[in-house]
Parts: structure tokens; sequence; C-alpha cells
């Protein structure tokens, strides 16, 4: 995995469409297989805490329950982190005190926030880590805080595992973002 490429903030093709003012671009990564998105996950993992809202966006097959995975892995919950497509959401409670992971995936979901209640996602943010997959235009107004994940892959017949992933930090909370990945995390 490449180190960070750090960049004000701009629009790119990697970034999404739901970008607000408050958004900055903070790092890009170059990953080149499962397992190294699986050790940005462990690493990004160090940052988060109580209450982040996390969006992961991208085509079918980018990454996301990979990066998810990693998520897991570093925040030391319980229980396997796979795909809740059909579920919309599990919740993988830490085995160490530290915060559990909400994992959704809002793909089968239209609506935005409204459809989104039932699964009283505002409720467990306070205490946890939400990680939402294609929640872009649907779970904004969960936080003014949030972390965009976007992972770019080629389409198509291919079968190359190369993703580039760009962190977007949006609001107060995430303003030291690319420090502290260039710390390490």
């Amino acid at each position: 995995m490449e180190a960070p490429h750090n960049s004000p903030a701009a629009e790119t093709p990697h970034t999404p469409a739901v970008m607000t003012a408050q958004a900055q671009v903070t790092a890009r990564f170059d990953v080149t297989s499962a397992e190294q998105m699986q050790a940005l996950g462990r690493r990004l993992a160090g940052l988060l805490r109580p209450g982040d809202l996390v969006m992961l966006s991208g085509e079918l097959g980018a990454g996301k329950t990979t990066l998810t995975r990693g998520l897991g892995e570093g925040l030391g919950v319980r229980g396997a982190v796979t795909s809740p497509t059909f579920v919309i959401a599990r919740v993988h409670p830490s085995l160490s005190g530290g915060p559990a992971l909400v994992h959704v995936d809002a793909y089968r979901l239209g609506g935005g926030l409204d459809e989104m209640e039932d699964l009283d996602l505002d409720v467990s943010l306070p205490e946890s880590v939400v990680v939402v997959e294609w929640g872009d235009g649907k779970v904004e107004e969960l936080s003014d805080d949030r972390l965009q994940v976007v992972i770019h892959r080629a389409v198509g017949d291919t079968d190359d595992e190369r993703r580039s992933v760009t962190l977007v930090g949006i609001g107060e909370r995430w303003s030291g973002l690319g420090a502290a990945l260039e710390a390490g995390c």
C-alpha cells in the first residue's frame, strides 16, 4: 500500500457527489490487494472513536466490506464482518471495551434518512462507530462530522485488484486527519 497522497479540497472523479463546503480531500491511497485494503481498514480504526460516522462508496466489488472487515479487526470487535446486504445492519460489540461497530448496507434502501429511521442509527451513533456502505444521499443528516471513503476500481471484464481510496473528511472532527495519517495513526 502506498503512502497517502495528501491534497487540498478538490472535486475529483473519486469524490462523492454529496460534498459540502466543509469537505476536504484528506488523503488518497493506492492498494493492490484485498489484504492491503484490510490493512488500511486496521490503520483507519486507530483514528476512530465512539460517535464517528464513516460512509463508504464505490462500485460493486470495490472493497467496501473488505475495508470494513479491517476496521472491525482494528477496533477489536466480535463476530465476522461480512456484507450486511440482506439484513441491512449488523452490530459487532467490542471485545476490548471500545466502541461497537455498526455495519450498515444501504444499497437496498431507496429513501433518505426517513427510511433508515427504523435502524435507530441516531441512537447507536453516540456510543458506536457507524459504517454505512452505499449511504450517499441517505445518512448525511446523522452527523455534521463524517468520514467519506470513496473506493474506485477498474470496471468491466477485469481481474485488476488495484484500487484508489480517497478519504474525505467533513466537519471539524476530521480537520486533523491528514496529519494523523502522516504520523502513522
